[in-house]
C-alpha cells in the first residue's frame, strides 16, 4: 500500500507538470532608472526591466532567444539552477558553451528540480550590468510556511556608461578620471535602484502575510536593505528553505547574486505608509580602494510598502552606521542535511592579483583564469579517456578535477583589501565558517568551535576581506562548473576557476545541433583540448595563457 501511495503521488506531481515556453528577442532599448538620462539597455522583446520567469516544481522551461544586439555576442545563465544532468544548460560562455553571436538563436532546455528565489543574466561581455538580468522564482505547492501573497524585489547597481567602456578603462592602462570612472579602479556605480527603478511603491493589504523573494543582481557592491516598521522572518537563502528565524528589525546585507526568501506580516490598519530602505555597500567602494568618497554620490535607494495610496509617503531614512545579520552562524536548512563527512579531498583556493603588461589581474592560486579556444564542457566531452587529466583544459583555465561522489572541502583564502562574493556553479554548498575582516587571509587549518552540525548552505556566500571561508560539497553533479567572485569586473580580470566533476560520468551527454551552430557561426571550436587539438589531447601548446592572450578585454566571461 505504501508504495502504490509513493506511484499514485508521483503520477500525481507528473499530471501537472507543463512545458514553459519563452521566445526572446534580445534587443536595445533605451532606459532612465536613475532619473538623470537615457541610454542604452539590453532588453528583452523591446521591453525592459526584463520579465520575470515563474514556474512551478516539476516544469519543464524552455527558452530560445534571438541575438537581435547586432554588435555583441550573448547567453543567458541560470543562476542557481544546478542543472543536474543539464550540464550544457548552464549558459556560461566559454564553459558550457560558445557565446550566441548576433542574428543567432539559442535554446535552453531543462526541467524544474529545485524551489525558491533564482536569477538569470548574461554571462557573456559583462552583459548583465547593462540590463539583460531578471528574477526567475520556482514555486512551491508544498512550501513548509503559510503566506498569504508573494512579492519579488531586485537590488542593482547603475551606470551610466556602458559595460564595454567601463571594462576597458578597468583592464586597460587609461588614465580616466570622472564621477564613475577612477584611474586603475574599478568603475564606481552612480546610483542604486530597487526593481530596476527608484522611488518604486509596493501595494500591500493590511493582516496578510508576504513572502518577499529577494534577489541582489549588482554587478559591484552588495545592499542593505531595512523595512521601516515591521519585522520579518527568514526562511531562505540562495534556495534552499531554512527553518523560520525571527529576524525582528535587522539590517540585511545581500551580497552581488545572492537571494533570501523572507516572511513579513503587515499590520492591521492602514494609517501610514513605510519606507523600505537600501543602500549600496559602501565597504566594497571607496575605503578598499583607496580612494575618496565621491562628493554628492549617493549609493541610497528608497522603495515604500503602500497601505493607502491617498497618505504620503515618508521621507526616506538616514542611516550612519550598520550591523549585519551573520547567516552562517545563525540559519538551519529546513532538511537539517548533516555535515558532510568524512572528507576525501580538500582544495585551498587562495585569492590575490598579479600585474600583466601593466594590467593588474586577479589570480587564484597565481593563476589569472583566460577562456580558452575550446568550452571546458566540450573538452571533457570530447577527449575521450583523457577528460580527467587537468592538463587538457589549460592551464589558465585553472582547472580542479573531482571524482564523482568525493566530499570535497574548499578553503577560500582572500589576501585582498575587498570583499568578493564568491559563487559556484552547479552546486548549494555548506557553509561550516566564514572569518571576520582583517584576520590574516590564510585559514590555519583549526575549525571554530561553534561548526553547526546542519551548516547552512548558499550558492554564494561573502568572503570578508583579508580572511577566510570552509566550505564542503558532494561531487555528485557531473558537469564543467565555473567558481568565481560575482562582481563582473573581477570575473572579467580573472577571479575565476574552473570545477571539472567526474567528466568521466558524462557519456550521455550531448550538445545540442543549434548549441554548435553558435560556435561554428561566432568562430569558435567545439571539440578538442584547451588548444582545440582534436589529435593529441595531450598537446596544448596553442592553449590561450597569460603569454599569448591578445588582450585581456573580456570577449566572454
Amino acid at each position: 500500500m505504501f508504495a502504490l501511495g509513493l506511484l499514485l503521488l508521483g503520477c500525481s506531481q507528473l499530471a501537472f507538470a507543463k512545458v514553459v515556453e519563452y521566445n526572446w528577442s534580445i534587443d536595445w532599448v533605451n532606459r532612465n532608472p536613475d532619473g538623470a538620462f537615457p541610454r542604452p539597455v539590453i532588453g528583452i522583446n523591446g521591453e525592459w526591466p526584463c520579465p520575470q520567469i515563474d514556474v512551478d516544481l516539476g516544469d519543464h522551461l524552455v527558452v530560445t532567444i534571438y541575438n537581435n544586439l547586432g554588435n555583441e555576442s550573448t547567453g543567458l545563465h541560470w543562476h542557481g539552477l544546478n542543472q543536474y544532468g543539464h550540464a550544457t544548460m548552464d549558459g556560461s560562455a566559454g564553459t558550457a558553451q560558445c557565446p550566441v553571436p548576433p542574428n543567432s538563436s539559442f535554446t535552453y532546455s531543462f526541467p524544474i528540480n529545485q524551489t525558491g528565489s533564482y536569477w538569470y543574466h548574461s554571462h557573456t561581455q559583462g552583459q548583465y550590468p547593462d540590463g539583460l538580468r531578471g528574477p526567475l522564482i520556482v514555486h512551491d505547492p508544498n512550501f513548509p510556511y503559510h503566506f498569504d501573497e508573494e512579492i519579488t524585489m531586485t537590488f542593482s547597481d547603475w551606470y551610466h556608461e556602458e559595460m564595454p567602456t567601463l571594462l576597458n578603462y578597468y583592464q586597460s592602462t587609461a588614465d580616466v578620471n570622472n564621477n564613475s570612472i577612477q584611474s586603475g579602479q574599478a568603475p564606481i556605480p552612480v546610483a542604486g535602484l530597487i526593481n530596476d527603478s527608484q522611488n518604486n511603491t509596493i501595494k500591500v493589504l493590511p493582516n496578510k502575510t508576504y513572502l518577499i523573494h529577494m534577489i541582489d543582481m549588482a554587478n559591484f557592491p552588495g545592499v542593505a536593505v531595512w523595512f521601516e516598521g515591521h519585522n520579518f522572518t527568514a526562511v531562505g537563502v540562495d534556495g534552499v528553505y531554512t527553518e523560520k528565524y525571527y529576524m525582528g528589525a535587522e539590517m540585511l546585507r545581500l551580497a552581488p547574486a545572492q537571494r533570501w526568501d523572507i516572511l513579513i506580516t503587515t499590520k492591521n490598519d492602514t494609517s501610514k505608509n513605510f519606507v523600505i530602505f537600501t543602500t549600496l555597500d559602501v565597504n566594497m567602494l571607496f575605503p578598499p580602494l583607496g580612494i575618496p568618497t565621491i562628493k554628492g554620490w549617493n549609493g541610497n535607494a528608497t522603495a515604500w510598502l503602500v497601505y493607502d495610496e491617498a497618505k504620503p509617503l515618508p521621507p526616506q531614512k538616514t542611516f550612519y552606521s550598520f550591523s549585519f545579520f551573520d547567516e552562517v552562524n545563525n540559519l538551519i536548512p529546513y532538511d537539517r542535511m548533516p555535515l558532510l563527512e568524512p572528507v576525501d579531498r580538500r582544495i585551498e583556493m587562495t585569492l590575490d592579483n598579479a600585474t600583466f603588461d601593466g594590467i593588474t589581474r586577479f589570480t587564484i592560486n597565481n593563476i589569472t583564469y583566460l577562456p580558452q579556444r575550446v568550452p571546458s564542457l566540450y573538452t571533457a566531452l570530447t577527449v575521450g579517456n583523457y577528460s580527467t587529466d587537468p592538463v587538457v583544459y589549460g592551464v589558465n583555465a585553472n582547472p580542479f578535477v573531482l571524482q564523482y561522489g568525493e566530499i570535497i572541502e574548499v578553503v577560500v583564502n582572500n589576501k585582498h583589501e575587498n570583499l568578493h562574493p564568491m559563487h559556484l556553479h552547479g552546486h548549494q554548498y555548506q557553509v561550516l565558517q566564514r572569518g571576520f575582516p582583517d584576520t590574516g587571509g590564510v585559514w590555519d587549518g583549526v575549525y571554530d568551535a561553534n561548526v553547526s552540525a546542519t551548516p547552512v548552505r548558499r550558492d554564494t556566500v561573502m568572503l570578508n576581506k583579508n580572511s577566510s571561508s570552509v566550505w564542503r560539497f558532494k561531487a555528485d553533479n557531473p558537469g564543467v562548473w565555473l567558481f568565481h567572485c560575482h562582481i563582473e569586473y573581477h570575473i572579467t580580470s580573472g577571479l575565476v576557476a574552473t570545477i571539472v566533476e567526474a567528466p568521466d560520468y558524462l557519456g550521455g551527454l550531448k550538445v545540442p545541433a543549434d548549441h554548435i551552430a553558435a560556435c561554428k557561426k561566432y568562430g569558435m571550436s567545439y571539440e578538442g583540448n584547451a588548444g582545440a587539438n582534436t589529435k593529441d589531447s595531450l598537446d596544448v601548446s596553442l592553449q590561450v595563457t597569460a603569454a599569448n592572450a591578445s588582450a585581456f578585454s573580456p570577449n566572454y566571461g
